[in-house]
């Protein structure tokens, strides 16, 4: 597994573990975090409100609440570095739909692509 698929790997784990426990993102364990994992835990952490307030903008027929606590915060990821980061679209989209398919349900890589292609059409239109 390359470097920043490792890294976005524990990012989402440490977003994931937040999420369950209603907690502050901690932006690594004991310090032993990647690089790129706590760049994209520090970014989450800085815009979360408004990653927050883009997926409920853009899950038509869904509940925030009721996405599951995975699914949800791979978008926060995902629209993190789509958005703010320097990574391609397609990479990011990929790697969104990669850790989809390892750790969710079958369903979960569509939804999730189609809350990021949506977002990745509107990139330039939509206000940081």
């Amino acid at each position: 597994m390359a470097q920043r698929s490792k890294a976005r790997k524990e990012a989402l784990d440490q977003l994931f573990q937040a999420d369950l426990r209603k907690s502050e993102i901690s932006l690594g364990v004991d310090g032993e975090v990647r690089e790129y994992a706590a760049e994209i835990l520090a970014g989450v952490k800085a815009n979360n409100a408004r990653i927050d307030e883009l997926i409920r903008s853009y899950i038509q027929g869904w509940d925030f609440d009721r996405i599951p606590s995975v699914d949800r915060n791979i978008l926060r990821l995902a629209i993190w570095e789509l958005l703010w980061s320097q990574t391609p679209e397609a990479v990011v989209i990929d790697e969104a739909l990669k850790l989809a398919a390892e750790l969710s349900t079958e369903n979960s890589a569509t939804f999730i692509h189609g809350v990021l292609s949506k977002l990745a059409s509107l990139k330039g239109q939509i206000a940081l």
